[in-house]
């Protein structure tokens, strides 16, 4: 019989730090799509056209249609448990809630989303660092 060798220690530091990163981007992707298929189903089921897709920036997103057939791109915020389709405060959802948040998905994309460039939701910091200032 061979000897076996022992596995090696890894090194800590930010690789190892990396490593155990990854496998939570995994499930937080697996999550976001998980439920953007099940407000797919739920979009489906009344009519909305909803396509999931990745965009550019390798995000999963539902390419869903208003009653005008203009595409919108439905994304899941984790950190808020939101979905959203603008930056605007009407246009996000809590994601807990899956049947209201197709309800209100649904009114929406009826009604037909607002003109324009979609809004991306993200942190003002200068808006962060006025306030602190003052």
């Amino acid at each position: 019989m061979g000897v076996m060798n022992a596995p090696t220690a890894k090194p800590k530091g930010a690789c190892q730090g990396m490593e155990q990163l990854r496998p939570i981007q995994k499930r937080q992707r697996e999550y976001q799509e998980q439920l953007l298929t099940e407000l797919r189903d739920e979009l489906e089921e009344r009519g909305i056209t909803a396509v999931l897709i990745v965009d550019e920036k390798n995000r999963p997103a539902l390419d869903a249609t208003d009653s005008r057939l203009r595409p919108r791109r439905v994304y899941v915020h984790l950190a808020f448990l939101w979905f959203y389709w603008g930056d605007q405060h009407d246009e996000r959802v809590s994601c807990l809630k899956l049947g209201p948040a197709a309800d209100r998905i649904e009114k929406a994309a009826r009604e037909g989303w607002r003109d324009g460039e979609q809004g991306e939701l993200g942190i003002d910091l200068t808006k962060i660092l006025d306030a602190h200032r003052s």
